[in-house]
This record gives structure tokens, sequence and C-alpha cells, in this order.
């Protein structure tokens, strides 16, 4: 049998392990593309790239119904295991165990004034926008233009 190795602690365990299954896998994989190896038709080349690709969609789709039936579990099936009484408030004003704070920027737990912006901001945003959108129209009718002025180039030589 094996000799039982005697490890320092947990962590050269773990990477012990971890390098043995290492390499482990890639005398697999040697053995599966070398003494295994079978040329494949067209179509079963495309057969195995379907089955390669489909592992990972399969694994994630069960991954998220593990996901779907812990939610259900935590918060219930329409929110209904939710501490409701204890939070409630629209905007940047809630009610926190009875108090009504401002939560956001400047308010409790810090954070950034995204929805709200006064009309002055709004107005340089919308110049900036403006002025970007004008660029890339600049932009494009110029690299238009270089493509037709290439493709008449072309086309004069080839005669």
């Amino acid at each position: 049998g094996r000799s039982q190795q005697r490890y320092r602690g947990p962590m050269e365990a773990l990477a012990h392990a971890l390098r043995t299954f290492h390499e482990r896998h890639e005398k697999l994989k040697h053995t599966v593309h070398t003494a295994w190896r079978y040329p494949l038709p067209t179509w079963g080349r495309y057969a195995m790239g379907c089955f390669y690709a489909s592992i990972p969609i399969v694994g994630g789709w069960y991954v998220m119904q593990w996901a779907i039936s812990r939610s259900v579990e935590e918060i219930g099936e329409r929110g209904e295991k939710l501490d409701v009484a204890r939070l409630s408030g629209n905007g940047d004003r809630t009610v926190i165990d009875g108090v009504e704070q401002k939560v956001g920027a400047g308010g409790r737990y810090g954070g950034v004034n995204l929805a709200k912006s006064d009309e002055n901001t709004q107005k340089n945003n919308r110049q900036m926008l403006e002025a970007m959108f004008r660029k890339e129209r600049r932009m494009r009718r110029q690299k238009d233009l270089e493509q037709k002025d290439d493709g008449e180039r072309s086309g004069r030589e080839g005669r």
C-alpha cells in the first residue's frame, strides 16, 4: 500500500492534494488525447463540441435552480418572509425602526446621488451628451468617406 505522509499543517496537506489532483488530471488528459485518440468525422466533432458546450450550460441551470429554491426558503415565494415592518419608505427618505431618515448621498449609509440632479446639472449633462454625439457622427462620416475613397481607388487600379 501507500505510505502515510505526515504534513505540518492543513495548508500543506491541501497543497499536496491539489498537486496530486493536478498531476492525475494531466495524466488522464494525456491518455485520452493520445492512447484513445480516434479521428472523428465532421458530425462527431460537432457532437463533441455540443457536448462540451452543454456542460457549463446545464451546470449553470442547476446552480440557478438551487439559488431559486434557496431564495424561496429565505424570503418566501413573493417576499412574504421579509422584515417589512422594520423598513418602509420611498426615494431617499425611509422609515427605519419607526424613525424617518434620509438614506443615500448625504444621509445614512453614504452613497451617491444618482436619481436626482438640479436643472444646471441636467443642462450640463445634456450638452456633454450632444457634443459626444456630434463628435461620433463626424468621426463616422469621415470613416465612411475614407472607405468610399478606398473603394474608388481600388476600382480604378483593378481596371
